[in-house]
């Protein structure tokens, strides 16, 4: 059973890429993973929200975590998104993660359904007890509808050993400050939106998992380890360069704005799936814009 958190510092959360065709890319996937280790990070999330999970068929999802564990051989660790709406699924999902090798299962507060805490915490339970692999929560309230209060993150890690941590992308302060004020010391706390990461490293989290370290992994996880150091004069300098491009990620519905900078910069095709479509030419060169300065480095 799990005492210790995954990772601390930065993890980004993968973008999956794809072909003109729409099947996964597994050689921009790979290089993708080098490009990620080699900036710097601590672990990689796969199938999370940037990864579109939504739209990811069981079948892809099996190779992609093969092929991400394979292609990774114990660099770093590998976190993969297994939950859903559906707790018999996330069952099947988590069980085939845990097979594979994977060092962590990243659990997202069920969508659409709105479930009671209670729900949520029997949703949680259900995992746990299916599988050993170290579990981290997933609020992402704006995208499923549904908040993990303080009380039920902190109920869960009291309750069950192999929860050990929580990406909170919640964007309430006062309700992440109660998870790092009263969590026990095995709980991890990463921040879920990039451009809050500073102020919650100051309040002592562990890091975060990033959608804008998919294009820039020496500078973020150059501000993550700053701000792990106490060192918050750099950290600020780091953080302030970055805003613009943080918040560029979130001129259209995430991971579409990414996937257009990491095109620009030569690594993908520009492909999302449907229900999602690629930037519209106008927010495209508001996106690119943003990180002009760093596409002429990369």
């Amino acid at each position: 059973m799990a005492a210790q958190p995954v990772f601390r510092g930065t993890a980004p959360a993968l973008v999956t890429p794809f072909t003109r065709d729409g099947k996964v890319d597994e050689p921009a996937l790979r290089r993708l993973i080098d490009r990620q280790i080699e900036g710097g990070v601590d672990a990689l999330v796969v199938l999370g929200t940037t990864g579109e999970n939504a739209t990811i068929w069981p079948d892809e999802r099996r190779r992609i975590v093969e092929l991400t564990l394979e292609h990774v051989n114990g660099r770093v660790p590998v976190i993969v998104g297994t939950g859903n709406n559906s707790t018999s699924e996330s069952l099947v999902f988590s069980r085939e993660a845990a097979q594979a090798g994977a060092d962590g299962l990243l659990i997202v507060g069920p969508y659409y359904n709105k479930p009671p805490q209670e729900g949520f915490r029997a949703h949680v339970a259900a995992i746990a007890e299916a599988v050993d692999t170290p579990i981290i929560l997933y609020n992402v309230p704006g995208r499923t509808g549904f908040n993990i209060t303080a009380e039920t993150t902190l109920r869960l890690a009291e309750e069950i050993p192999t929860v050990v941590g929580i990406k909170e992308a919640s964007g309430n302060l006062a309700q992440i400050t109660d998870i790092l004020a009263h969590r026990p010391s095995k709980l991890a706390v990463y921040a879920g939106d990039d451009e809050i990461t500073l102020p919650l490293l100051a309040l002592g989290a562990d890091g975060v998992i990033s959608v804008v370290c998919n294009a820039l992994p020496e500078r973020f996880t150059a501000l993550v380890r700053a701000g792990l150091a106490g060192d918050f004069e750099q950290a600020r300098k780091l953080h302030f360069e970055l805003l613009p491009a943080m918040r560029a990620c979130f001129y259209a519905t995430n991971p579409i704005p990414i996937k257009a900078v990491l095109h620009a910069m030569g690594l993908i095709e520009d492909v999302v799936r449907l229900p999602l479509v690629p930037l519209d030419e106008a927010t495209r060169r508001r996106v690119l814009e943003a990180f002009e300065a760093f596409l002429a480095t990369a």
